[in-house]
């Protein structure tokens, strides 16, 4: 059953449109399972209709206009108890309703199950059959599984608007609707697609559009005539080194650069309108589900090969041609993940949007599109990435959700609140330079998080009391190895120098986890939970020395230095911290270089540091509350994981619980507290924080005079009142309406899109 499963998926993930999928789906189906009838319902929003989208058994004609209401018909029935349906005589049944354009009156069995994508009810599969006959156990539960499968699938052909780039469309009208992911960095954009994909990756490559056909198809030639002699090549210098037996993979190969199937039917697709990349993908997909099918073990894993055949071509074509893309204004970022180096790759003046179907709204690129001021959103799990380029999309990074090929209607709205956007921009100008204090004289630090050079030149700009959080691992991940002390020593004096007198906070070396370095790959089943932060630092003391030393030379003529020390699990590994400074400082007084010992900080990011926050507090001179991890850590919530994103929320009771806990610690052993990550950026978060008695908030630059002027807005003693009523409640959703309504009732109402 894995095997038609699998083999039937990837013939629908390569359909052309979605009505070829569920073409696809009702024939499959029922062919494997040998019965009479096989038939779709899709759910129509608009109408509040199931609709009948594909059959094989039932009258053609009758598709598209077989309609029931939601609560009409067996099918309505399966709808409404979300659960499979199986009936020996259907017709007996008090819901059963009869549609003799159909031709359905033979059939008398009659098995439904609903397809459900992430809670939401795409439609219902049918199966029927002559005989009066109940569906045996493994059938039910091959058309539960199925069901289950093809959700996805029918979601991403229904988002992009059922249409491929080909040309393709589907004869029948899809409901266009926004997609729903997770806000990843506030603001609205318009743009067209560019789709970014690993170049090795076959089924990642996206379709597009071509104007010249047979330039394509001889681009297609040429690439198959090149991988031929490599192939060649390779048979001839192996020819007496290995046995004959296993020689002949040659010959396979070479065979199968000849098929028919493979040749022929991806010509044609060029020449049906798309790319010679987006043809190749859909013929070795094709090609794949047929070996995957076979019963033969040998014969199934000559799909392997077929795949390594496919990633030769593919690879051929890039280096031929090479991504010929220019990346106009008004660029919208479009891929399955999107690494920091594609993001780098796009000139910022160009880039208005980021849009993955992966991650959540704190996740590494998410982080790096706030630093940037880019609208984003992440985790946008039916994001049709493969038919999405050059297509318009609207992204709203406030409320999570994109809008592909937008109505008039859509327009207007979103250009409406680009235009409020501008001016709450204009306002909060006012505020650059007044001090972040509340009305009642109490002062908030405000600090920018850094992380790119660029970033420099506006958090000075912003206004802000210094740098509360400098990630230092980019200088890492953009060379192709540990760059040397001079080389860090002069980054980090780039960054401290601007801001002296004014507080820089480095953090160390935090890579592992969605952040890894490509000449030092960390290989692990669970990276978040595994070798990252200080854990590696420590565990390469000529690594880490190599950084602190570079660190206090940079800060020898500033003076403003703060070194902060990430997932720190355990006391032991702040003395052990310790110590390496301690002895970094003293080789440099060694070489004549007397530098001061900075202030040492630790990230408060995981649970046990929540636990231990008194003895840690004792031994460093402030915390940092590091909210997007340490939200991830307490409820369990992989962040870059979009099917468990929605669950993601730092105003869940036991996180501010946390920091209050926290709050408390540094209180209690005079030690300055401070909170860095989304939560500092969040105009509602803010106020709680201003109640807990937080000395600091860390955020991107985009934020800073959002929550700077609601510290302006409300007293300690309003704050307090909030913070007490939103302790007493048990959900986030109800703490984030207590605190929208606050903003709106101080006025600030404009920042309410800002949250969540």
């Amino acid at each position: 059953m894995l095997q038609t499963l699998h083999s039937i998926i990837q013939e629908v993930n390569a359909a052309r449109g979605l009505q070829h999928a569920l073409n696809i789906i009702v024939k499959r189906v029922a062919d494997t399972t040998n019965v009479d009838v096989c038939s779709v319902y899709l759910v129509d929003q608009d109408t509040q209709e199931y609709v009948l989208m594909a059959t094989r058994g039932l009258n053609p004609d009758a598709v598209g206009q077989v309609r029931l209401r939601f609560d009409e018909g067996l099918v309505g029935l399966v709808g409404e108890r979300k659960e499979p349906l199986n009936l020996e005589n259907a017709e007996a049944h008090p819901r059963f309703r009869y549609f003799p354009e159909t031709g359905e009156e033979k059939f008398h069995s009659f098995l439904g199950a609903p397809i459900i994508h992430f809670r939401r009810l795409l439609g219902v599969l049918v199966v029927q059959q002559t005989a009066r006959r109940r569906f045996g156990e493994e059938e039910v539960a091959f058309i539960v599984t199925m069901a289950a499968q093809l959700s996805g699938a029918i979601a991403h052909s229904e988002a992009s608007g059922g249409e491929s780039s080909g040309g393709l469309p589907t004869p029948l009208p899809v409901t266009r609707r926004a997609l729903e992911g997770v806000p990843g960095a506030p603001g609205v954009a318009f743009g067209r697609a560019m789709v970014a994909y690993s170049p090795a990756d076959l089924f990642a490559v996206p379709d597009r559009a071509v104007e010249d056909a047979e330039s394509e198809v001889a681009a297609f030639r040429a690439a198959l005539k090149s991988v031929r002699a490599e192939v060649q090549d390779l048979a001839d210098r192996l020819a007496d080194a290995i046995p004959s037996d296993e020689h002949m993979m040659f010959d396979v190969y070479l065979k199968m650069l000849d098929s028919e199937s493979l040749v022929d039917g991806t010509e044609q697709r060029i020449r049906e309108g798309n790319w010679a990349c987006g043809a190749l993908r859909d013929s070795i997909a094709q090609y794949v589900s047929v070996f995957d099918e076979m019963e033969d073990p040998y014969l199934r894993e000559r799909a392997s090969d077929i795949r390594d055949v496919g990633r030769r071509i593919l690879m051929r074509l890039q280096m031929d041609s090479g991504d010929t893309r220019s990346v106009p204004e008004g660029t919208v970022l479009v891929g399955e993940e999107i690494s920091a180096s594609q993001l780098a790759e796009i000139p910022t003046e160009r880039l208005v949007g980021v849009v993955t179907a992966r991650g959540s709204g704190n996740s590494h690129v998410a982080i790096l599109a706030r630093a940037l001021n880019i609208p984003a959103v992440m985790g946008v799990a039916e994001l049709p990435v493969g038919r999405l380029e050059n297509k318009q999309l609207i992204v709203d990074g406030y409320s999570g959700r994109v809008h592909i090929d937008p109505d008039k209607r859509a327009q207007k709205e979103y250009r409406r609140l680009l235009r409020e956007d501008a001016e709450l921009s204009r306002d909060l100008q006012t505020l650059r330079n007044e001090p972040a204090q509340t009305p009642c004289g109490f002062p908030m630090g405000l600090y920018a998080n850094t992380g790119l050079m660029s970033d420099i030149t506006s958090s000075l700009a912003s206004g802000c009391d210094g740098i509360g959080l400098h990630r230092t691992e980019f200088p890492f991940m953009v060379r192709e190895r540990f760059p040397g002390e001079d080389e860090q020593t002069v980054v980090y004096r780039q960054v401290l120098e601007p801001f002296v007198p004014r507080p820089v906070v480095l953090r160390t070396l935090d890579v592992g986890g969605d952040k890894p370095l490509p000449y030092f790959p960390v290989r692990e089943e669970n990276p978040f939970l595994g070798w990252r932060g200080i854990r590696l630092t420590l565990d390469h003391p000529e690594i880490f020395l190599t950084q602190l030393r570079a660190m206090l030379r940079a800060n020898a003529d500033c003076g403003n230095l703060r070194i902060l020390l990430p997932m720190i699990s355990r006391v032991q590994e702040v003395d052990e911290t310790r110590v390496l400074l301690d002895r970094a400082r003293e080789e440099l007084a060694e070489e004549g270089l007397e530098v001061a010992m900075p202030q040492l900080g630790v990230m408060v990011e995981v649970p046990s540091a929540v636990y231990q926050a008194d003895s840690l507090a004792r031994r460093v001179d402030f915390l940092s509350i590091g909210s997007n991890d340490l939200t991830q850590y307490l409820l369990a919530v992989d962040r870059n994981n979009s099917r468990v994103a929605g669950l993601y929320d730092e105003l869940h009771p036991a996180v501010l619980q946390a920091v209050r806990q926290v709050v408390e610690a540094g209180e209690r052993n005079n030690c300055h507290v401070s909170v860095c990550g989304a939560m500092a950026g969040d105009p509602a978060s803010a106020i709680l924080l201003l109640g807990l008695g937080v000395h600091g908030l860390s955020m991107s630059v985009s934020s800073l005079l959002k929550v700077k002027w609601v510290i302006r807005s409300f007293t300690r003693q309003q704050a307090t009142s909030l913070l007490e009523e939103a302790l007493t409640l048990e959900n986030p959703a109800d703490v984030r309406r207590l605190l929208n309504r606050a903003l709106e009732q101080a006025g600030l109402g404009g920042l309410v899109r800002a949250g969540k």
